[in-house]
């Protein structure tokens, strides 16, 4: 099935993948070999505290991609037809973040948290306290939970969608908007409590209800600049081509807009409310990450993130030029990496930022790997949905996205 698929991708959109996938996989595995081989320069520690990192920003694409996914689904539009086989090809890559998700539960989790040391919990009343929930048996239980939740979601997204290729029936449209309903639901507490368990909980004593909707707003953040990233690839390869308009990146232009704000309000929500408390438990997460160095990375995050983006953003003439676009959405996927950076290294003790350069080093080897896997995905399924009801005829037969009534 896979082999006639690829062969319904028109080559010069399989050449054009192939022409970023071969360098891709190349500088992966190098990337993770000179992390590997470089980890005796560092402590064990170091070494899975840069891997936890790469982890977590790479895993936030795929689950990105799944609720982005599901909320095109339920508003509809065109934007969605044109960028939902990347959305799906990013949450097809799910089960290779499981594999790389192994090495944290199995020999890293000693390394990365507190809770998980006997040693550490028998002197801690705190830990003891929490201990019901923070405790390794339980965070590996819900770790797969979590998963098992996204990939049966994805699985079934993925093929109703190519039965809808087949048949094109309108019926097959409703499934979609029922599943992901509930799906939407089940992602934002599943992830909620993902990013208490993976991210937080370095950090045990300290506790935000907003944590897990700044990851998850960053989550779609990303995956909205990675999929701009995507579209300037394949804007002059047909079928791509054909149906893509200036209102299409207008469009993305907004969404990437509306997240970038979304994020801020939600971070600047969280520093106002335990800043205002000032309560001793809550302040110290701050206190830390405004420490010698960390605290020019918070403004260059809030600058190159939010501010800069926000008012090119703002701008029509940006948002409906692909070649403008992709650099706004470029300078924010960096940043990305800054932000997660920002939130996640500090709690491993670093009063002071030293940055090792297995650092860059780890999130470039596991990106390299999950693109090649992405970009795998992609190109063996058409590029296009080929009998969505918002195209009144089916791909195949030329048709173009502007002699389509507007939608959405």
């Amino acid at each position: 099935m896979m082999k006639k698929q690829h062969k319904e991708q028109p080559s010069d959109v399989v050449s054009q993948l192939k022409r970023v996938q071969i360098p891709a996989i190349i500088v992966g595995v190098a990337g993770l070999g000179v992390w590997f081989l470089g980890a005796g320069s560092g402590t064990r520690e170091q070494f899975f505290q840069t891997y936890l990192f790469a982890f977590l920003f790479w895993v936030g694409l795929p689950l990105g991609g799944l609720a982005l996914l599901m909320l095109q689904y339920l508003t509809g539009g065109k934007w969605g037809f044109l960028i939902r086989r990347m959305l799906e090809a990013a949450a097809m890559t799910l089960p290779l973040m499981v594999l790389l998700f192994i090495p944290i539960i199995t020999i890293g989790m000693l390394d990365l948290y507190p809770w998980a040391d006997p040693a550490v919990v028998a002197h801690d009343t705190h830990l003891q306290f929490k201990y019901a929930y923070l405790n390794p048996g339980s965070f590996v239980f819900r770790a797969g939970f979590y998963f098992l939740i996204w990939l049966v979601w994805t699985f079934f997204l993925v093929k109703w969608g190519a039965d809808q290729d087949r048949s094109g029936k309108p019926a097959i449209t409703h499934r979609f908007r029922n599943l992901s309903g509930v799906g939407i639901v089940l992602y934002v507490i599943t992830m909620t409590f993902a990013a208490f368990d993976w991210g937080m909980s370095l950090e045990p004593l300290w506790f935000s209800a907003i944590y897990g909707v700044i990851f998850i707003i960053g989550q779609g953040l990303a995956t909205f600049a990675f999929i701009i990233l995507m579209a300037r690839l394949l804007a002059d390869r047909k079928p791509f081509a054909d149906f893509v308009s200036t209102k299409l990146y207008h469009d993305l232009g907004n969404l990437l807009l509306a997240f970038a704000i979304l994020w801020t309000y939600m971070s600047l929500s969280q520093f106002l409310i335990i800043w205002s408390g000032n309560l001793p438990p809550e302040t110290p997460w701050y206190i830390r990450r405004q420490a010698a160095g960390w605290n020019e990375v918070a403004v260059a995050v809030l600058v190159f993130q939010f501010v800069l983006p926000f008012f090119l953003l703002l701008n029509r003439f940006v948002k409906q030029k692909i070649q403008l676009l992709w650099k706004v959405a470029l300078l924010i996927f960096i940043m990305r990496f800054v932000d997660l950076f920002w939130i996640i290294m500090p709690a491993f003790d670093q009063t002071v930022l030293e940055v090792h350069w297995t650092t860059y080093v780890a999130p470039i080897g596991v990106g390299g790997v999950w693109l090649f896997v992405f970009l795998e995905i992609l190109k063996r399924r058409p590029i296009l949905p080929l009998r969505d009801p918002i195209v009144p005829f089916p791909v195949s037969e030329g048709t173009k996205m502007q002699e389509v009534p507007g939608h959405g």
